[in-house]
């Protein structure tokens, strides 16, 4: 897969990473066009958790978000106890292609 080859000089991809890994498989196509199209995913992705939605990537894994109850915490710093409110939080978890990928390489 394009986007899990592990880039040279990191452990870690950033945006301007996956762009250059598109532009070396479709070197025809302008930079310009490629951050585009970059972002246009990024921000599609965004709205939809935003709305609510779903996003399931065959072969990769499924983004949602999730509705996490009101609870009890503690400032680690401090020790000082606090109320956590009700919150959502983006939740992935990953296809069965990926971890097969990620364990058997």
């Amino acid at each position: 897969m394009l986007i899990l080859e592990k880039l040279k000089g990191g452990g870690f991809v950033n945006r301007s990473d996956l762009i250059n890994k598109v532009k070396e498989r479709f070197p025809t196509l302008p930079p310009k066009d490629l951050d585009a199209v970059v972002r246009e995913i990024f921000d599609s992705m965004k709205d939809a958790l935003v709305a609510g939605d779903r996003i399931e990537l065959r072969g990769f894994g499924t983004f949602e978000v999730r509705t996490r109850d009101p609870r009890k915490g503690r400032n680690p710093r401090t020790g000082e106890k606090l109320r956590l409110t009700k919150r959502k939080v983006p939740f992935f978890r990953a296809g069965k292609e990926l971890k097969e990928i990620i364990n058997h390489g």
